[in-house]
């Protein structure tokens, strides 16, 4: 990177960073807002109709809540999988800083959590639903989940560690603080978790941390099929079809009726949750989040649903609604599952510790963008080892070359650009020009300054070669 770049760059970064010090902070003797955090699983930005993109009409409690609250309408995913992208979220940590890289490893035991920094300011942390953040995440059965692998959530605890393995949409178990089964049968799973947080809601006392993780509208593993209420699927029979799945083979043809029937339940849960608020006396001083860990895809990028580079896995859902956070209005900067829990932590009048690679977007919304880094820097694993920089203008990603014995390890020594969308022209990003002579200089450029993010990151140092050939 050349000096005057770097310095550029440099400059940005303490910017942002004083951008996000202190903002929000609640007035000195006004009662702190209750925090409710709804997690949906593999979550496309694109169903929200507010978003302008989705003519069925899926969500209109989420199109009613931004519309009083905050859209971010550029929210990425920092690795687009389920347990990376949750310790991301709770930690404002990358994956090479918070140790998560993949489905599996679990979170620290000391990890410096949203809900550790809001028990410090008095604030009980309580949790309803998927965790995923407990050790060998990805392939153990057992949910009962032991207090030090909670990441500081130490107050109401129902939850399993792997939700997808205990559980099925009309019966499974949860379990409480002390392992015990809390089982469900002929209900609803989302119906289930919410029926709990309304009894959690019926003893509270302010100011609570209230985080509802619900696997919907991930498919279900063990079938291989979104699973959505009787009678949810058939509304969306022949439906209109998102623009950067049509040209692609996958799965979306035979299941898209099934997502959207479970992206509809999902929006009617959020309206549950704000009534169960209002009629236990929390609705007016209670910010609700909405976000999802990650996007999908149908198999239209890879083998798989996610762990791609595509807007189709990283682009997600952020709506923030509540004191601090009204007035419909729509923050256009891009920013990052890393930026959620700083800007939850500034709405309480708490200060983020040093530990939090993130900002507070606090800012951003009450129109103060000076300063903001307006990029995302993300990394893949799995299906690939890689890392990705998403601009207003580009995606750009590059992979570690699948050599012979290749295996997912969480960072690698020398990476190859293979993916790059020009996001203004193709914002369904279905010209890769990766490789192409009229994008060369371009691609330096981000090649560059994804290097400068990598090291930001903590990651280890690695060389980024570029394309070897133009893609396709």
């Amino acid at each position: 990177m050349r000096g005057g770049t770097r310095r550029e760059w440099l400059r940005a970064a303490a910017a942002g960073a004083a951008l996000a010090e202190g903002a929000g902070a609640a007035p000195e003797g006004t009662e702190k807002p209750n925090i409710v955090l709804i997690i949906s699983d593999q979550f496309r930005a694109d169903n929200l109709g507010v978003l302008g993109r989705n003519p069925e009409k899926l969500t209109p409690n989420l199109d009613a809540m931004a519309r009083r609250g905050v859209l971010f309408r550029n929210a990425m995913c920092n690795q687009p999988v389920c347990a990376p992208a949750r310790a991301s979220i709770f930690t404002s940590q990358y994956p090479a800083r918070h140790g998560v890289w993949k489905n599996g490893p679990g979170l620290r035991e000391d990890a410096v959590t949203l809900a550790t920094e809001l028990r410090k300011a008095g604030y009980s942390a309580n949790y309803i639903g998927k965790w995923h953040l407990a050790p060998n995440g990805a392939g153990t059965p057992s949910g009962p989940v032991p207090a030090a692998q909670r990441g500081g959530f130490l107050d109401l605890w129902e939850a399993s560690n792997v939700l997808e393995f205990t559980s099925h949409p009309m019966e499974g178990d949860l379990f409480d603080g002390d392992g015990r089964a809390l089982h469900y049968s002929g209900v609803y799973r989302t119906d289930f978790m919410t029926q709990r947080a309304g009894r959690f809601l019926k003893n509270a006392r302010g100011p609570f941390l209230l985080v509802l993780s619900y696997l919907e509208v991930h498919h279900q593993n063990d079938i291989d099929k979104f699973v959505a209420p009787d009678g949810y699927s058939e509304r969306f029979k022949n439906s209109w079809a998102p623009q950067d799945l049509r040209a692609l083979p996958g799965t979306w043809r035979s299941q898209l009726a099934d997502y959207y029937g479970c992206v509809s339940k999902m929006d009617e849960v959020v309206g549950d949750v704000w009534r169960l608020l209002d009629e236990n006396g929390f609705g007016k001083n209670t910010i609700v989040a909405f976000v999802s860990d990650h996007g999908c895809h149908f198999r239209t990028r890879n083998t798989e649903y996610k762990r791609s580079p595509h807007d189709s896995s990283i682009h997600i859902p952020l709506i923030l609604a509540g004191p601090g956070f009204e007035g419909g209005k729509v923050v256009e900067e891009l920013v990052s599952q890393v930026d959620v829990t700083p800007t939850l932590l500034a709405a309480a009048g708490v200060r983020a510790p040093e530990t939090m690679q993130g900002h507070s977007a606090k800012g951003l919304v009450e129109g103060k963008s000076e300063g903001w880094r307006n990029e995302v820097f993300f990394q893949m694993s799995e299906f690939v080892t890689g890392r990705g920089l998403r601009t207003p203008e580009w995606t750009y990603a590059a992979a570690a070359p699948k050599k012979a014995g290749w295996k997912p390890v969480p960072s690698a020594a020398e990476y190859v650009e293979y993916a790059m969308y020009d996001n203004r022209a193709d914002p369904f990003q279905l010209v890769n020009l990766a490789g192409r002579e009229e994008t060369r200089a371009a691609a330096a450029q981000l090649r560059e300054r994804m290097r400068a993010r990598m090291a930001e990151a903590g990651d280890s140092e690695a060389a980024v070669e570029g394309a070897w050939f133009p893609y396709c």
